[in-house]
């Protein structure tokens, strides 16, 4: 009797590990699937930068520099991009992509603010329509972005409770990283007006 007492013991500790395990695992793929969104929206926002640089570039053409910054700062952002979509949650490829993101802010909020000299650029039709299109993104960035971080929050959450810190130490689940931007400018949208 004793003995298939502790076989079933052993054999609900079995199945509650896997079923921890198996819980991690899912919380896991939850925020490397959040990351694949934010990777999707970061990558129609770089792929709209250099239309928007061509398309200043015919009004402000002495402003070479910031044209330049623009353009080093998105190459920048794409390769931390692509560093953070090789490992999502790392924290130094988090950290970096943060650092990229707002750098890529900055340089895009003092194009746009050089481009409200020039009143016909802003009458631009291709630089009205870019300009939303790039605000609109940048709402989505931020949707995605959230929805990632409350990915990996709970996943941390999960990684850290007793009894799924055991589970996780066991078979080496690593913290996630929340993608935060650092600066609060580079937290908003860059600010378009053509009025």
């Amino acid at each position: 009797m004793g003995f298939w007492i502790l076989l079933a013991l052993v054999v609900f500790a079995v199945f509650f590990v896997i079923s921890l395990y198996n819980r991690l695992v899912g919380a896991r793929n939850s925020y490397k699937n959040a990351f694949a969104q934010i990777d999707v929206q970061l990558t129609r926002r770089y792929d709209l930068i250099p239309n928007l640089v061509e398309t200043v570039k015919g009004y402000i053409k002495h402003e070479r520099e910031t044209l330049e910054a623009v353009i080093k700062a998105r190459n920048t952002a794409v390769s931390g991009l692509k560093a953070a979509s090789a490992n999502p949650g790392d924290a130094a490829a988090m950290t970096a992509l943060a650092g990229a993101e707002s750098q890529l802010g900055a340089s895009l909020g003092r194009l746009f603010a050089l481009a409200e000299a020039y009143p016909d650029l802003k009458a631009n039709q291709n630089m009205m329509q870019l300009s939303e299109e790039l605000t609109s993104t940048e709402n989505k960035v931020a949707f995605a972005r959230q929805a990632y971080n409350d990915a990996v929050m709970s996943y941390n959450n999960q990684r850290e409770m007793f009894p799924g810190s055991v589970v996780a130490g066991m078979f080496s689940f690593t913290p996630a990283q929340l993608l935060e931007i650092s600066t609060p400018e580079a937290r908003e949208a860059p600010k378009v007006s053509f009025t």
